[in-house]
């Protein structure tokens, strides 16, 4: 009776325990349609949760063919990120059966946009190698690259996540703060480490780079897009190729996984170097510093190339 007894008081005492508690809050499923805003929600929620990437790497956030399996996890989640319509053109259809909280951060107050301006291709281009619009006036979608841009997206994500878990508000609160501190220090770096390559003409194949490039007063003297399953005709090649000499030693980036094919006609014989600069950092790990590390390699590869001319 005794054992009994006993028993029935722990098991009293438990019950009381939960009634004052309640249960344990489920933990908030994250999902982003891109890489890099994966890497700013899991430097918020560092301690707590690792958030979902909608894209695998190597893929294209211009054109994505969404799986059955995507379109679930997209209706499930419970906060959702994405750039907006100008970047993930797969997206809003899906986005409209969805009644959970969705942010296309392209639209969040304090982000600075910018335009594709009317100078902004070379004259020796063909055509787009990707299904996306960067006509003159047209949203550079690219917002990413902007270390402000990064803080707006941060704080935002930190005030969904502290009012949809306020169990761990505080612990979102105080990984932005690090975040923002983390920023300041990468952003001496960069300054620093890209001061003497201003000025040093490049070329690139996509026009994605224009808000790390305003950033840290670098500029692109021209784009070469084409299209990657049209080989171009020997007139264009000449052309660009006459571009390439015109400006002399320089570098000519591309965007991995994929080099397009025609960049090494182009180059052949002249004292230009091919690499490349990932906008995306498609294999970069979930990690609280995976968003710094993007920026920070990309600074390293555009430098590194430039002085090494």
């Amino acid at each position: 009776m005794v054992i009994v007894s006993r028993l029935f008081s722990i098991f009293v005492a438990f019950f009381a325990s939960f009634l004052l508690i309640g249960p344990a809050q489920a933990e908030v499923k994250v999902l982003t349609s891109i890489k890099p805003l994966q890497l700013i929600a899991a430097a918020v929620q560092d301690g707590v949760a690792i958030p979902e990437v909608l894209l695998p790497p190597g893929a294209s956030p211009h054109n994505y063919a969404l799986r059955p399996s995507d379109v679930r996890k997209v209706q499930s989640v419970d906060l959702l990120y994405w750039i907006g319509p100008d970047m993930e053109g797969f997206l809003p259809r899906v986005l409209n059966g969805r009644t959970l909280p969705s942010v296309a951060v392209q639209d969040l107050p304090g982000m600075e946009l910018r335009r594709f301006a009317e100078d902004s291709h070379s004259h020796a281009e063909e055509a787009d190698d990707h299904d996306h619009d960067h006509r003159p006036g047209s949203l550079d979608a690219h917002l990413w690259l902007s270390p402000v841009n990064a803080r707006v997206i941060a704080t935002k994500m930190a005030a969904d996540l502290s009012a949809a878990d306020p169990d761990n508000a505080v612990r979102y609160q105080s990984n932005l703060k690090a975040f923002d501190e983390r920023l300041d220090a990468l952003d001496a770096r960069l300054k620093k480490r890209l001061a003497d390559v201003q000025g040093k003409p490049y070329f690139v194949f996509h026009e994605a780079f224009d808000y790390f490039e305003d950033a840290y007063g670098l500029k692109h003297v021209g784009v070469f897009s084409v299209a990657a399953e049209v080989q171009p005709g020997a007139q264009h090649v000449a052309a660009m190729r006459a571009r390439l000499q015109e400006v002399g030693k320089t570098c000519v980036f591309s965007e991995p996984p994929l080099r397009p094919r025609l960049a090494e006609t182009l180059v052949a014989g002249l004292p230009v170097k091919l690499a490349e600069l990932d906008a995306l950092g498609g294999y970069t790990p979930a990690t609280a510093q995976g968003y710094e590390q993007v920026l920070e390699k990309l600074g390293n590869d555009l430098a590194g190339c430039l002085e090494s001319l």
